[in-house]
């Protein structure tokens, strides 16, 4: 039996924007939130009746939407759409807001996975980051979700940072370790285009290259013996609780995404809503060039059949290992994944 689809809600609204990031966001507005949630649900009747079993509301900043708005949404998907009983629904959250209200509200409409940006416990390695919210707000955050009834969280760590230091990285570890949550997103800073960072990299105070890939790797030997296993480049999880909605991405299972900036993978075509929430077609998806892509960023890999290439320097060198008839990237080789994928897949 085939998997079921996965449907991203994009809410583009943030109460001040990171300096590192890129996404597609405005500035929160009360009457522009409803409206743009009217427009959200007006949209899915051009999908009527697809069926879902993961639900992922991503932004900006979703919970700085009135979840009473969340809850619209929810209940108007659930109208349009076959959206299971058991399904998996995640909502990304700001802990610089209290949320124990909120929470309440979303356990209420069936949201059982909240994703808690922390990047950081250390005050001054998320200052730089321009985050508000200090260790204090992300426990309380924490806290007030378990209390709420929502257990399935997820914390978001950022390496390579301005600011970050091996102490540092130390005590979000011993922060991750004290609040046992199942999972961790751990990515390394990618200074984009169009952004605060971008113009002002050269003044940032980074770690070297060598030291934020020893902080990676580090990362993973450390979520690994608090029982967070690497199941992808920068997930991490307890058994059972990796994000079953983002593995439809890497596994190329079909997802809907509606909300301006928002990426498809439907029916076998790619496509995106521009910030004027106009339908922009891109191209084919699905072909061996996306399973070997995609697929190699999962722990488990792909099946070696895909790659026509020798590869086996790659494993000799310790980048790539194989695990029966699969092939996949070490933690040390997925600092380099990017050139190795490029001459697998290219001459």
């Amino acid at each position: 039996m085939s998997e079921k689809n996965g449907l991203y809600i994009h809410i583009p609204f943030c109460v001040s924007k990171c300096p590192y990031c890129d996404f597609f966001s405005v500035k929160y507005d009360n009457e522009l939130a409803s409206k743009y949630v009217d427009a959200l649900i007006s949209k899915m009747k051009e999908y009527e009746g697809a069926s879902f079993d993961t639900v992922y509301f991503g932004g900006g900043t979703p919970s700085a939407l009135d979840p009473q708005l969340i809850e619209k949404i929810l209940n108007a998907a659930r109208l349009h759409f076959d959206i299971d009983n058991d399904s998996e629904i995640t909502i990304e959250c700001n802990p610089s807001k209290n949320l124990e209200n909120d929470f309440k509200i979303y356990n209420d409409c069936g949201i059982n996975r909240v994703s808690i940006g922390m990047q950081s416990a250390v005050k001054t390695e998320r200052l730089a980051l321009g985050r508000r919210a200090g260790k204090e707000d992300v426990k309380k955050a924490i806290f007030d979700s378990r209390n709420a009834g929502i257990t399935n969280i997820s914390l978001d760590l950022m390496i390579g940072t301005p600011k970050q230091t091996s102490n540092g990285l130390e005590e979000t570890f011993e922060f991750i370790k004290e609040m046992s949550v199942p999972h961790i997103s751990a990515y390394m800073l990618k200074i984009e285009e169009n952004t605060p960072f971008y113009k002002l990299q050269d003044k940032l105070s980074l770690p070297n290259e060598d030291t934020v890939c020893d902080s990676y790797i580090k990362a993973v030997e450390t979520l690994e013996n608090m029982g967070l296993h690497q199941y992808e480049v920068s997930n991490f999880a307890k058994t059972g609780f990796e994000s079953k909605h983002n593995c439809k991405y890497w596994k190329l299972v079909d997802y809907l995404g509606l909300g301006p900036s928002a990426h498809s993978m439907w029916n076998g075509k790619r496509f995106h809503y521009d910030k004027d929430f106009n339908k922009i077609i891109d191209c084919n998806g699905g072909g061996d060039e996306e399973k070997i892509m995609l697929g190699l960023r999962l722990k488990k890999g792909i099946n070696k059949s895909l790659i026509n290439k020798d590869i086996k320097q790659y494993i000799k060198a310790g980048f790539m290992e194989e695990n029966g008839d699969n092939v996949c990237f070490t933690p040390k080789g997925y600092l380099v994944s990017n050139t190795i994928i490029a001459d697998i897949l290219y001459d």
